[in-house]
């Protein structure tokens, strides 16, 4: 018994030994859960203003809901808007009165791509919102004008464009609705981006109600990045593209006998304006538009990979630029119908795209398949000239592999050397495009072209769309070769806009 009992006590010691023991370790394994928890909390709060300095501070300056912005003006008048060729596009003036003016020298001819700072903000006036209300003048500057009570200046904003093909995409254009881009495919520079119907940034105040109250001409938007149109045959270079990439060793043996017309998947396909092109292969089939051929060739697709492809080429996704692009839009898939699959090929179906996706798309055929960032800012400098952020050039992504890329190439030559894009054809340089004529709700389809000039080395890339007009062939591609002749021009001249003699 006594035994027993000195058991049972020494028992009982070590269950309270033990249960002490789990206490301390369930309270030590708290204390540790917590000390993760609050360290964890701690990293994402740094991370977070890492982050906010580092990517979202310009964001949330730039947006139009922040009420700093006017704090901030209050102490740094805002920076100049200069061209590559070093003219002013947009600059702050101070007036009798003592009020600030943002004046704008070319009047409509920028007034999408700088944008505006009247009636809120638009284009590049806004994307660098941050930029042009950060002044980086030089310290004693600074504190003389903290002493005289005078604003800094802020820093200039150094674009890619150039006002000469602007002047000459904008005269082009005329007075006609619809848009013209222009971009090197090498670098990803854009070079001139025009929208029309277009507006005075310098009136706004006398013409925004009725602008606003316009809703025929929409003329605020900018066709070129916020424009969805049906792509027509111009989209045609991403059919031949998937059909190579589907038949890589037997593309070549594609042949059709075209009547000017066919039905496929019991969908009817006619040619433009009924032409039968008779025998053609892939690549003639190309130059001459044949819609017949293309819709057959189409048929074939593995609607998945097709999908892929697009999606690829950027089609419902965002595209990196300075300014808000729209997202383009791709609607097949493997569950699609099959009475989908015909209008699409050819460009028309619900297959929306902006002309700027149309030029980048191009961009990455004349630059062996690799598209290239595109850009509108070279850098920011202080109002000292002193060099404050530099942009360069930079790959973004490989559309197409080279070997396909140099295909499309040389059909696209074929195009305006013995197709569509005649209008193309001069002695002061080579070309290369697709014309595109796009069916849409309007009595008169949309008139595409998208190519590129000096096909051994291409140069520039142009996309123009005229809304409502016919041909592709007969309204864009003349505006395309008027950009393009431009380019080549290296006379400079002189052009007057609002009584002001401005050397472009």
């Amino acid at each position: 018994m006594p035994i027993q009992t000195t058991t049972t006590g020494m028992d009982k010691i070590q269950s309270v030994f033990t249960a002490k023991k789990g206490k301390k370790l369930k309270t030590n394994r708290y204390m540790l859960h917590t000390t993760v928890l609050v360290v964890m909390v701690f990293a994402g709060l740094i991370g977070y203003m890492v982050k906010y300095a580092l990517y979202d501070a310009a964001d949330n300056i730039n947006s139009p809901y922040n009420k700093r912005t006017a704090t901030i003006s209050e102490r740094v008048m805002r920076g100049s808007i200069k061209s590559a060729n070093d003219k002013i596009l947009a600059e702050s003036k101070k007036e009798d009165d003592g009020e600030e003016r943002r004046e704008y020298p070319y009047e409509e001819m920028f007034a999408h791509v700088v944008g505006y700072t009247g009636h809120g903000k638009a284009g590049l006036e806004s994307a660098f919102n941050y930029d042009l209300l950060t002044s980086h003048e030089d310290l004693m500057s600074q504190l003389k004008n903290g002493v005289s009570q005078k604003k800094n200046t802020g820093d200039t904003l150094i674009t890619t464009l150039d006002t000469r093909l602007q002047k000459a995409a904008y005269e082009a254009l005329d007075d006609r609705k619809g848009a013209v881009v222009a971009i090197e495919p090498k670098t990803g520079k854009v070079r001139a981006m025009v929208s029309k119907p277009d507006f005075d940034p310098n009136e706004l105040d006398d013409i925004w109600e009725e602008i606003n109250a316009d809703e025929d001409n929409s003329c605020l938007v900018n066709r070129c990045t916020q424009g969805l149109y049906p792509p027509g045959s111009t989209y045609k270079l991403l059919t031949a593209l998937e059909y190579m990439e589907e038949h890589p060793a037997s593309y070549g043996d594609f042949s059709y006998k075209c009547t000017g017309e066919t039905i496929v998947n019991s969908v009817r396909i006619q040619c433009y304006e009924g032409e039968e092109h008779g025998k053609v292969d892939m690549e003639k089939a190309f130059t001459e538009s044949c819609n017949t051929a293309f819709v057959t060739l189409g048929s074939t697709f593995h609607l998945k990979k097709f999908a892929s492809l697009n999606q690829r080429c950027l089609f419902d996704r965002k595209i990196p630029f300075d300014l808000a692009v729209k997202k383009s839009r791709f609607d097949l898939d493997e569950r699609s119908e099959a009475s989908e699959v015909p209008q699409t090929v050819i460009g028309q179906g619900n297959t929306l795209m902006t002309p700027f996706h149309n030029a980048l798309i191009m961009c990455a055929a004349a630059n062996d398949g690799v598209l290239m960032r595109p850009y509108l800012v070279e850098k920011m400098e202080s109002v000292d000239g002193v060099s404050v952020k530099e942009f360069a050039p930079e790959e973004y992504k490989t559309l197409m592999e080279k070997k396909d890329a140099k295909k499309l190439r040389t059909m696209l030559e074929h195009v305006v050397t013995e197709g569509t894009g005649y209008a193309l054809q001069t002695d002061l340089y080579t070309a290369a495009g697709k014309t595109g004529t796009a069916e849409n709700e309007g009595e008169r389809s949309h008139s595409w072209f998208v190519g590129y000039s000096n096909v051994e080395d291409p140069d520039l890339v142009v996309c123009v769309i005229v809304e409502n007009s016919g041909a592709g062939s007969k309204y864009a591609a003349p505006v395309a070769k008027k950009v393009f002749d431009s380019y080549y021009n290296n006379e400079m001249k002189e052009f007057y806009l609002g009584g002001h003699s401005i050397s472009d």
